[in-house]
C-alpha cells in the first residue's frame, strides 16, 4: 500500500506540472482530487498503523476491513489522475 501511494504521489506531481498549461475542465477536475488527496493523506499513514495492529491483535478480519477503506480511496484517485492525465496528454 505504501508503494502505491508512493506513485500516486508521483503521478500527482506531475500532472501538477502539466496543470498550468491545461484548460479549465482540468483544472477542475484536478480540484476535486486535491480534496480526495488531502483526506487520503490525513488517513493513510494512521490506517497503516492500524492495518500492522489490526493483524497482529484482531487477525486477518480487522485487517481486510481496514485495508478496504484505504483501497477504495486510493483507486478512486488512481481512476481520477488516469482521466486527468489522458485530458492533458
Amino acid at each position: 500500500m505504501t508503494e502505491l501511494i508512493r506513485k500516486l504521489r508521483q503521478q500527482r506531481d506531475e500532472l501538477k506540472l502539466k496543470l498550468h498549461l491545461a484548460g479549465k475542465e482540468a483544472k477542475d477536475q484536478f480540484a476535486v482530487l486535491e480534496e480526495k488527496w488531502e483526506v487520503l493523506e490525513n488517513r493513510a499513514e494512521p490506517l497503516t498503523g492500524a492495518m500492522k495492529e489490526a493483524a497482529s491483535e484482531a487477525g486477518d478480519q480487522a485487517r481486510k476491513v481496514t485495508g478496504a477503506a484505504l483501497d477504495v480511496a486510493v483507486r478512486e484517485i488512481k481512476s481520477g489522475y488516469e482521466k486527468l492525465r489522458s485530458l492533458l496528454d
